[in-house]
């Protein structure tokens, strides 16, 4: 009996996607986390505001924290406004905690924010990927798959 696929997430708006992320690492495991926030900082992603391009997630004692996001100051907030690039605690279950402090110490990983949304719930999310770096000849690769690919498609479309 095979195992059953895990359950994907309910994305109702996308703020934020690192796109780059899936070209430069291999994905091995994807979690949802919740992010703590300020009260501006959500308006912020409300709007739409938000990069994760260079932000990664790193374990910390028994917490795992976003660092390097970049959620630009709220226009209409005053001086309660947040600072754009402080380490943002996320927020999962402890077994998973230590599913990643131990994937990241033992084998190597490197914890990935792939995006930021909100769910059905209106709650912010990050999508976290455990991910291991590719090198050059891997990205070349997968790169020559994808075009392969891609050709198949016109090949196909314009013969059926």
């Amino acid at each position: 009996m095979s195992r059953p696929k895990p359950p994907t997430f309910e994305k109702t708006k996308i703020v934020a996607e690192n796109r780059r992320a899936r070209y430069d690492y291999y994905i091995e495991q994807v979690f949802e986390a919740g992010i703590a926030l300020t009260g501006t900082e959500v308006k912020a992603l409300r709007g739409g505001e938000g990069s994760i391009a260079e932000a990664y997630a790193e374990v910390k004692g028994n917490t795992v924290q976003l660092v390097n996001s970049n959620i630009p100051e709220f226009s209409h907030g005053n001086r309660f406004n947040h600072e754009p690039k402080r380490p943002r605690k996320l927020l999962l279950h402890e077994r998973e905690i230590n599913k990643m402090h131990g994937a990241v110490a033992r084998q190597g990983m490197t914890l990935v924010p792939l995006m930021i949304y909100f769910n059905s719930k209106g709650r912010a999310k990050v999508e976290l990927a455990l991910a291991k770096g590719k090198q050059n000849h891997d990205k070349r690769d997968s790169v020559k798959e994808q075009d392969w690919k891609r050709e198949q498609g016109r090949i196909m479309r314009d013969r059926g």
